[in-house]
């Protein structure tokens, strides 16, 4: 890995753990597909996402789309979905232009969040 990119990947890493988590409550566990739109690719934005929703304790995928847009599937509770979406709308280095939630199916014993 090159000294630049290492440095992009370390500053992602560690904004994400600098990151103030408010008191979830417990809520019910269900699937979420996000598409976010805008300047979404080559920023470190699966990146982010990754760490983020592994802090939070979602499961899940996220992976760039041919279009420029990144689609994403999180387990979990609403609020933490909503979180992570906010979160990542507050990033100065990319601009979302849409974010569109929508509910699908669990995914039965799914246990971590990755990167496609």
């Amino acid at each position: 890995m090159g000294l630049i990119r290492k440095f992009k990947v370390n500053y992602v890493i560690n904004q994400v753990k600098r990151a103030k988590l408010p008191a979830f409550s417990e809520g019910e566990i269900k699937r979420w597909h996000v598409v976010f739109s805008g300047k979404v690719q080559n920023v470190g934005f699966r990146l982010e996402t990754e760490h983020l929703a592994k802090r939070l304790g979602l499961t899940g995928k996220v992976k760039n789309l041919p279009d420029g847009s990144v689609d994403l599937e999180a387990q979990g509770t609403r609020e933490k979905v909503d979180f992570l979406v906010n979160f990542m709308k507050k990033l100065k280095r990319m601009r979302i232009d849409s974010a569109e939630i929508t509910e699908i199916p669990l995914v039965e014993n799914e246990n971590d969040f990755k990167t496609v």
